[in-house]
């Protein structure tokens, strides 16, 4: 899960700054400091302090104060491709929006891509309240087909008071407010299993070409080095991602994210060739390509920490959600599981951020209240103390999150600032950067299988997107 701040904007829209690397760079660098921490617990802080007959429902969390209405008799149908323990903790959020008004939420389990999901809801004349979504792209056609409502005053407030611009940006379109960033996820990491770097004698690498030494060294040891999730494509999106911003640089970046070059062009070529370098080597992939290809994310991260010593690969990479799923291993993230920064491919190490948006669908005061909700520190509080999870806003306590290592992840997101990258195909149109088995996910899921066809690719790719950003 972009132009100027990532996100592509429309001809007539400038309200967007464009990144610059400067600060990228330190939160890469505090990233480095997360290896090193141990699991260390710590206390989230108390969410609510409902009001008893009055109108309204008010609560401190985090030294704010946070008043809703009372909607009793109210309901609402939330909408999100979240399953497992994302869901399950995304419930329990929209259950404390339930005790402090009164209102009725359900959660409606969505497919991706989400926004074909909201299409047939939306002719058969049942569109869910609130959609949350995975991609620029998607909120840019949510507003284009007059789906999305725009947020309201006391959602406004909230954003402004607890958001940097960047991300306030991220759902802006044309000036209006259209979204609000409830989680978010940093996807330049890379986990690992502990004993087995500890049985091969290698440390964490800095840089693609420490990367790969130490991939060959796991390798040597008796361990395959990288668990891929091939089967779900964005998996793939995100690796290409990571090495072309640390390659090609920032004002590349953005520049492919808006199809303002072609995927033609030699920067894409060379970053491709670089990813082959890994890909093409089927000692290097759990299952080689065809494995990795049948190899769903989840499994990808649970192939990594169980096993013992003799695991089915000995790092993944992917953002810090990963801990979700290492969570249902036996391994200890901060003991048995590290992590260290994507290696920099060029002078700096990439910093590639997603996130997703509750855009309101129907405009109520019932919808806008629980955007409202999601905006402020007291909804974001409680899915990090559940861990798993990063929120965008900036007066969440850091002693909110379970764990020194996520305390140190929430920290560099909120300390880049404005200073990122947001995930480019999740700025694409959704039928080229969000859709299984079409555009850049199939596409990648071919490179994969043929990493010595980058021509080929590239040709693909850039039929695909112009295709995409054409329609």
């Amino acid at each position: 899960m972009r132009s100027t701040l990532g996100t592509r904007r429309s001809p007539s829209s400038s309200t967007h700054s464009t990144h610059r690397s400067s600060r990228a760079a330190q939160a890469a660098a505090a990233l480095v400091m997360v290896s090193a921490l141990t699991l260390t617990a710590c206390g989230g802080e108390s969410s609510d302090k409902s009001g008893s007959d009055g109108e309204e429902s008010s609560a401190i969390t985090g030294g704010s104060t946070l008043t809703l209405p009372k909607l009793d008799g109210e309901s609402l149908e939330v909408a999100a491709v979240w399953t497992g323990p994302e869901q399950a903790n995304f419930k329990k959020v929209l259950s404390e929006f339930e005790k402090r008004t009164g209102a009725k939420v359900t959660f409606v389990p969505a497919q991706d891509p989400i926004i074909n999901f909201l299409g047939s809801k939306i002719a058969g004349g049942a569109p869910p309240d609130v959609a949350m979504l995975p991609q620029v792209g998607a909120i840019k056609q949510a507003v284009e087909k007059k789906w999305a409502k725009p947020v309201g005053a006391d959602v406004q407030a909230q954003l402004a008071k607890n958001y940097s611009q960047g991300w306030q940006d991220l759902s802006k379109i044309d000036g209006k407010q259209y979204g609000v960033y409830f989680k978010a996820a940093n996807k330049s990491l890379v986990w690992y299993n502990t004993q087995v770097f500890e049985n091969a004698g290698v440390t964490e690498p800095k840089t693609w070409d420490e990367f790969l030494s130490t991939a060959q060294t796991v390798y040597d040891s008796g361990v395959t080095p990288v668990s891929v999730g091939g089967a779900d494509g964005w998996t793939l999106t995100d690796w290409f991602e990571n090495i072309y911003l640390s390659q090609a640089g920032p004002e590349k970046y953005d520049q492919l994210a808006a199809h303002e070059i072609k995927w033609t062009d030699p920067s894409v070529k060379d970053a491709l060739t670089t990813l082959a370098q890994l890909w093409g080597n089927e000692d290097y992939i759990a299952g080689g390509a065809d494995g990795a290809l049948q190899t769903e994310f989840p499994a990808s991260v649970t192939q990594t920490f169980t096993g013992g010593d003799q695991p089915k690969a000995g790092m993944v990479f992917e953002g810090d959600f990963v801990g979700v799923n290492i969570a249902e291993t036996e391994a200890k993230i901060g003991t048995d599981a590290k992590v260290f920064p994507f290696p920099a491919v060029g002078d700096k190490a990439p910093v590639v951020s997603g996130g997703d948006a509750a855009v309101l669908l129907k405009d109520s005061k019932a919808g806008q209240a629980l955007l409202t909700f999601l905006a402020s520190p007291d909804a974001a509080t409680i899915w990090a103390g559940l861990g798993g999870y990063l929120s965008p806003n900036k007066n969440v306590a850091n002693s909110a999150y379970p764990n020194a290592v996520q305390q140190s992840m929430a920290k560099a997101l909120i300390a880049a600032g404005d200073d990122f990258r947001f995930d480019m195909s999740d700025q694409a149109p959704q039928a080229f950067g969000g859709t299984p088995g079409k555009g850049e996910w199939k596409v990648l899921q071919d490179f994969l299988k043929n990493p010595k066809d980058v021509a080929g690719a590239q040709a693909k790719l850039e039929a695909d997107a112009a295709a995409a950003y054409k329609g």
